[in-house]
């Protein structure tokens, strides 16, 4: 094959790639937990589950992505990883930190450890959409993720408190979470002092939604798959 037959098949593969991954975006997004304006919506725990996996997986992808843009266009070579680690307004909630003591984790604590991050994160990914909105030139790739992720953490929680009707019916839900008390950071007018504010919030998102995918998989297989999986 020649050179531009070569370019041609090599052009129409990354076009089929970029469909594929745009259908994917979409279905997601058309995912609802329940129809919309269904009062009385009868989903079975497992498809509940399975759309709730599907959601966390596509909410960590998408924050992965929004942090590595971030990373990419404001951070470098300002040593802000140092800074961030273990200063994540969710670090006062008591969660595992790896698989392996996610499964010492009773499957209805690690629920109620679920519901409380998602919780944590309602208010400062509202403002997160605000600010990055107020930024000069605000990347588009960079908003348009923070816009998806907000929405969808909405619906992965409701969906969770579904779920936990389910596995647990007639039990109060505890409605622990963490308050974050980092707006004035992100509003500062010292350019260093706002950018970390962004960056280890963005870390921290990406954190956490990787350990409620993770979180999220080990459950479906306990509950689902009586851990058989």
């Amino acid at each position: 094959m020649d050179s531009k037959g070569s370019s041609q098949k090599g052009s129409l593969l990354l076009l089929l790639l970029l469909v594929s991954n745009l259908l994917l975006c979409k279905s997601v997004a058309s995912l609802p937990i329940c129809p919309s304006g269904a009062v009385n919506c009868q989903v079975s725990l497992r498809d509940l589950f399975d759309r709730a996996v599907i959601l966390s997986h596509y909410i960590h992808n998408l924050s992965s992505e929004m942090f590595n843009e971030f990373d990419k266009r404001y951070a470098q070579g300002r040593g802000f990883i140092t800074k961030a680690i273990n200063s994540c307004h969710t670090s006062s909630l008591s969660t595992p930190e790896d698989k392996e003591q996610a499964q010492q984790v009773h499957h209805e604590v690690l629920l109620s450890m679920i519901l409380g991050v998602l919780r944590s994160w309602n208010d400062p990914l509202y403002h997160l959409v605000t600010e990055v909105r107020g930024m000069q030139e605000a990347p588009d790739a960079i908003l348009s993720r923070a816009i998806e992720i907000e929405e969808q953490n909405k619906r992965l929680l409701e969906g969770m408190e579904k779920i936990v009707g389910q596995v647990h019916p007639g039990v109060k839900e505890n409605e622990v979470y963490s308050v974050w008390s980092g707006l004035p950071s992100l509003q500062m007018a010292d350019e260093d002092t706002r950018l970390f504010a962004f960056y280890n919030l963005l870390h921290c998102l990406r954190r956490d939604s990787h350990k409620i995918d993770s979180y999220l998989k080990l459950l479906k297989c306990r509950i689902i798959y009586d851990s058989n999986c």
